[in-house]
């Protein structure tokens, strides 16, 4: 079973702990830091502490071995999942040499990850991710969120839940799988346009699935209709940028910019 450590314990990464744990994550082989350090049922502080109730719910579940310190943690440590202050320097890479071989490691603090990719590969991180679009796989809500919606909306769900969240990230991880994925490409990009519609037909198949859909609409049609206005919409609006009607954005950062600073996945 593979062990998880999420290094920071706000909104984002309280969320991606309950996903993950709803996922079948073993509690057992999560530790969960936050500024004051390691998540456990001896931490009293944030037992009846006002709007700590979900880290308080995370403390009873997980790190049963009750570690207090991020060398134990990062000991065989197979994921790292990094949303806390901007570093560099927050991780640091002797943390990552102690974790498993071909371990993963999420640097998502914005501008600054909490280490860089290439220090993380240095140290022996398999696969590095961050927030940022100027290194390989970014993790960008961009790529979520607009699908996510629309697929909500197409039919008239009555709320997000869990459920339709998680079915997103399915859906994002089967258009990664199957367009191809490497140690520098992990995460599908925003100028992969059928992602978007996608993530809309999961979620929208999965609210149904609950029965907070108010409109029944198959997998095949939500895509379909999904597709078509998304790509009526970008066509839209190349059309005014190249008539000048807006400006066009600056040209993104290449990636292989960076390729010599990342370690070769083998």
């Amino acid at each position: 079973t593979s062990s998880f450590l999420l290094f920071g314990a706000g909104a984002s990464n309280s969320t991606i702990a309950s996903f993950l744990l709803q996922e079948g994550v073993n509690p057992d082989k999560m530790v969960i830091f936050d500024s004051k350090g390691a998540l456990h049922a001896d931490r009293h502080d944030i037992r009846n502490a006002e709007g700590k109730y979900k880290q308080w719910a995370l403390a009873e579940k997980t790190n049963p071995h009750k570690i207090n310190t991020m060398e134990q943690a990062m000991r065989g440590a197979d994921v790292l999942i990094a949303l806390s202050t901007p570093g560099p320097g927050t991780i640091k890479p002797q943390w990552i040499s102690l974790m498993a071989p071909e371990s993963i490691v999420f640097s998502c603090a914005n501008p600054v990850p909490e280490i860089y990719p290439y220090d993380a590969h240095k140290a022996g991180a398999k696969i590095v991710a961050t927030g940022r679009g100027d290194f390989p796989n970014q993790v960008n809500n961009s790529v979520g969120f607009p699908g996510i919606l629309k697929g909500a909306l197409m039919v008239r769900a009555r709320k997000i839940s869990d459920g339709m969240a998680i079915a997103a990230a399915h859906s994002l991880a089967d258009f990664a799988q199957n367009r191809g994925i490497n140690c520098q490409s992990i995460v599908p990009r925003m100028d992969e346009t059928e992602v978007f519609a996608d993530v809309a037909a999961d979620v929208a198949a999965q609210a149904q699935k609950e029965g907070l859909a108010r409109i029944g609409l198959s997998r095949a049609e939500v895509f379909e209709q999904a597709l078509a206005e998304i790509t009526a919409s970008r066509e839209l609006c190349h059309n005014m940028m190249e008539q000048g009607f807006i400006k066009a954005p600056p040209s993104e950062i290449l990636q292989e910019i960076f390729s010599s600073c990342i370690a070769e996945c083998k």
